[in-house]
């Protein structure tokens, strides 16, 4: 599928088409996959296994990937692992028995999120447009000092209206939060410990945000599964126990505390 052309007149031109990393070792399924993808204006770029998968990872630009959990050479976890050692680039990891081993796997392998296959065409493009407005918040936010939201198709449209907590407006655009070693620069979208910068992926960044909007509250997980993960409807909260997992090694287990039976808030 070729990048759209210009349109509008000289000077004026669509922009190019988000592009996904499909690596899936059946073909009837990748062929599919990809088709439907298509229809919705993705551009799809495919690999039947993981070790070529990693090729063409590294040798592009991709707005997501979306990974099966099976595949020859190198399985979907090992391929997880090593694109996560260098990108924080959003995965969908796509599972055919959703079994719990390979789910929490893969989640804690660096995942943003699952399906389990046969995946309905629109809840795989809803689950990754949800994955990209994730990940076009955090840089764009962080380059124009404002939050921002996408448009259907997960790309960068306009500034979000103020009002959301991971999506901080005018009032909160230079607001550092302090929370004993941990800072939180909310109009930079910058995390340090101790003075020394953490890394967050897009996903823990907004999970993080929206702990620090309710400092002291306890947040259920549907409702970060709802603010952080835009889920309109019931999810696996297996997703936000790995995130909150993951989020513990980077800025302290201490700082997230857990409401067992509840959920988790941030201590003070």
């Amino acid at each position: 599928m070729s990048h759209s052309a210009s349109v509008g007149g000289a000077g004026a031109s669509a922009p190019a088409p988000v592009t996904i990393l499909l690596v899936e070792d059946d073909e009837v399924i990748r062929r599919s996959v990809a088709m439907a993808l298509e229809r919705y204006g993705y551009r799809v770029i495919a690999a039947g296994d993981g070790l070529t998968g990693l090729e063409l990872f590294r040798e592009g630009r991709h707005d997501l990937l979306l990974l099966d959990v099976m595949l020859p050479g190198l399985d979907g976890i090992g391929l997880c692992r090593r694109i996560r050692e260098t990108s924080t680039d959003p995965i969908l990891m796509m599972s055919a028995r959703g079994d719990a081993l390979d789910v929490v796997s893969g989640l804690e392998a660096g995942a943003d999120d699952y399906v389990v296959k046969p995946v309905d065409t629109a809840v795989l493009v809803a689950r990754i447009r949800s994955l990209l407005r994730r990940a076009t918040f955090a840089p764009a936010a962080a380059a124009t000092g404002r939050a921002v939201q996408a448009d259907p198709s997960g790309r960068l449209d306009q500034p979000a209206q103020p009002g959301h907590p991971t999506q901080p407006g005018p009032a909160h655009q230079h607001a550092r939060l302090v929370f004993g070693e941990l800072t939180i620069d909310t109009g930079g979208l910058e995390v340090s410990l101790s003075g020394e910068p953490v890394a967050l992926a897009p996903t823990e960044l907004r999970l993080l945000l929206e702990f620090a909007a309710n400092p002291g509250i306890v947040l259920d997980r549907q409702t970060l599964l709802r603010n952080v993960w835009d889920y309109g409807w019931d999810g696996d909260t297996r997703v936000v126990d790995l995130c909150v997992q993951r989020l513990r090694k980077k800025i302290g287990a201490e700082r997230i505390e857990t409401v067992r039976g509840f959920g988790y808030k941030l201590r003070r």
